[in-house]
């Protein structure tokens, strides 16, 4: 059972980081499952108060969750959450911090799966004039289009989308905005839906809607691409972070401005667009040998030593 103590806790730090750091919902969902994982741990343990949580503790949790299959990421993620928490409880006058000094196992890093252009141009090509295929259309065009997380294409209103100037205004990680280019089939796709949407009679401004007219759910948007990838047949569930990951592959491969990416992105390190682009090693060995001074391959003179001699 969880302690009443835990329970009250948690939910006075859930509440500080809404309203002072204002995360977002989804962000909130991360922290409050994993934090009642912990919790739970700990009241089966008759830990009621979380004063009384020790570093062994923590590292048995670690452990416990690694047994039953999460990644390095996942457990890192539970990790930094339950430090959070503690550091809040700190500023209260607390000082303790059971997960201070325990790492998450290592994990193999996987690069996310990427589309090629023909596949892409395959899974783009959904035909019909219907009102959910028009829809579909303009939300498959406009992840490809712009590099959009999930998150920020289901959180699109109306006014988000410049027609004319072919830009579209979307509200990142950490409540930053940012401005992105739309490309012409997706601004055509998009000009199709919100003349289409009309018949919804929305009385709300989001740009893309359910069948009953309200903004539509992340689980849907999912559950579309996974009927579009056998529809298509593509041979695998395509979801959107790979859509978003194709994006960024083949700007990058295009233009190698791994700055440029990053800006489109949004990630406020570089260093995230590294681990989440790559290029072919065919494109890399090009790029450094146009670049590098010492690949230039260049006829250079060869002085050939002189034989030695016993004559002064």
């Amino acid at each position: 059972m969880t302690g009443t103590s835990w329970q009250h806790q948690i939910d006075e730090f859930l509440t500080y980081l809404k309203s002072t750091r204002q995360l977002s919902h989804h962000t909130l969902d991360s922290y409050r499952r994993d934090l009642k994982k912990i919790s739970q741990f700990a009241g089966e343990r008759d830990i009621t108060d979380s004063a009384k949580l020790h570093t062994a503790d923590v590292r048995q949790w670690i452990s416990h969750l690694h047994r039953q299959g999460l990644t390095g990421v996942s457990l890192r993620r539970a990790l930094s959450a339950v430090r959070s928490f503690y550091k809040y409880r700190n500023r209260l006058g607390s000082n303790h911090n059971p997960a201070l000094n325990v790492q998450a196992p290592k994990s193999e890093k996987k690069l996310p799966k990427a589309l090629d252009a023909d596949n892409m141009q395959l899974f783009l090509s959904i035909e019909g004039e219907d009102l959910l295929s028009i829809r579909d259309r303009a939300i498959l065009e406009l992840f490809y289009s712009s590099g959009l997380r999930l998150s920020e294409l289901v959180d699109l209103n109306v006014n988000d989308i410049d027609i004319p100037d072919a830009l579209v205004t979307v509200t990142g990680k950490g409540d930053k905005t940012r401005t992105l280019p739309v490309g012409s089939f997706a601004v055509r796709a998009l000009e199709q839906w919100l003349k289409a949407r009309e018949d919804l009679h929305p009385e709300t401004s989001a740009v893309f809607l359910s069948n009953r007219g309200v903004r539509i759910a992340r689980r849907t948007v999912q559950a579309r691409l996974k009927k579009y990838s056998q529809q298509q047949g593509m041979g695998q569930n395509i979801h959107p972070h790979m859509l978003r990951h194709s994006f960024a592959s083949h700007m990058l491969e295009s233009s190698g401005d791994l700055r440029a990416v990053q800006e489109l992105l949004g990630h406020a390190n570089i260093s995230t667009t590294q681990v989440y682009t790559h290029l072919d090693f065919q494109h890399l060995a090009k790029v450094y040998d146009k670049a590098h001074p010492r690949a230039i391959q260049t006829e250079m003179p060869i002085n050939k030593p002189k034989p030695a001699t016993d004559e002064p």
